[in-house]
Order: C-alpha cells, then sequence, then structure tokens
C-alpha cells in the first residue's frame, strides 16, 4: 500500500475538510514512515520506520520515546481512517526489548479494538523484523465532534 492510496482514503473520508489537516504529517514523513499494509474491514495499519543514528540514547538504542513516537504514528493515521477526526487521549506504552540499530527497521502494527462513543480503543505491536516483540502501545482517542458521525 502507498502513501496516494492512503490519501485517497483520507480525502474521501474528510471530504471538503481535508484542508483542514496537514496530510501527511510532517512529524510522519521526519521519521520515514512507510505504510505496509491497510485493512479498513479489520481496522488495521501497518508501518515500517527505520532505525537511524540520530534515534539512538546513549546505550546505542532507539530512544523510548521515539519508539513511542513510532507507535503513534501509526495509531494515528489508522485513527484518521477508520473514524471521525480524532485526538489522543492517552498514549500508553510497554517495552519488552530494546530497539537495536542491527535491526535496521521497525514494524508497528496498530489496530482499532473499541469504539466507544466519543472514545476510540487502540492498541498496537512494535516488532522486530524477524517478529520479535519489542514493545506495545495502548491508547484512548477522543472524537472532537461527536455530531459529525462517521466522516
Amino acid at each position: 500500500m502507498d502513501m496516494s492510496a492512503i490519501m485517497d482514503i483520507l480525502h474521501a473520508r474528510l471530504g471538503e475538510r481535508v484542508d483542514e489537516f496537514i496530510l501527511p504529517p510532517p512529524v510522519f514523513n521526519f521519521m520515514h514512515g512507510e505504510l505496509l499494509d491497510f485493512d479498513p474491514d479489520s481496522a488495521y495499519l501497518e508501518v515500517r520506520f527505520p532505525i537511524l543514528k540520530e534515534y539512538l540514547n546513549p546505550y546505542g538504542f532507539m530512544q523510548g520515546g521515539l519508539v513511542a513516537a513510532a507507535a503513534d504514528n501509526t495509531l494515528g493515521p489508522l485513527s484518521m481512517l477508520v473514524a471521525p477526526p480524532n485526538v489522543t487521549r492517552t498514549l500508553e506504552m510497554k517495552f519488552s526489548n530494546p530497539v537495536t540499530p542491527d535491526l535496521e527497521h521497525i514494524i508497528v502494527e496498530a489496530r482499532l479494538n473499541e469504539r466507544d462513543g466519543q472514545r476510540l480503543r487502540f492498541s498496537a505491536e512494535v516488532r522486530a523484523p524477524g517478529g520479535k516483540l519489542l514493545a506495545r502501545a495502548r491508547s484512548v482517542h477522543w472524537i472532537i465532534d461527536p455530531d459529525q458521525g462517521e466522516v
């Protein structure tokens, strides 16, 4: 799946409001995100992020905040693809293994788990190229305009 296909979906969902948003977000481009897969039926998005030297902490691992940013840069786009405009209320990370530069990249798999009124609950897994679990994320998003319904 390429960015133009995702942009087409976002343009269709947002309609005339599309100009109110910066798409793709500059932070997604800054982190060199690459869309791998999107399944609208199961509300699933998969994105790959490189591990750059600039992302490393003093121990030589990818800094935890940037691992969280990679998760957020997958959860946020997924939220825009499956729901009306919304914002992140909480983001919780649980780190299991260090993200080392020899991995070259990480893959983030995000899913919508539940929608309850204005509240959206998401989860994500950060994995090494071979599938090893590195971190998990959970987030709660809030739909900005509840009267908007489905975009």
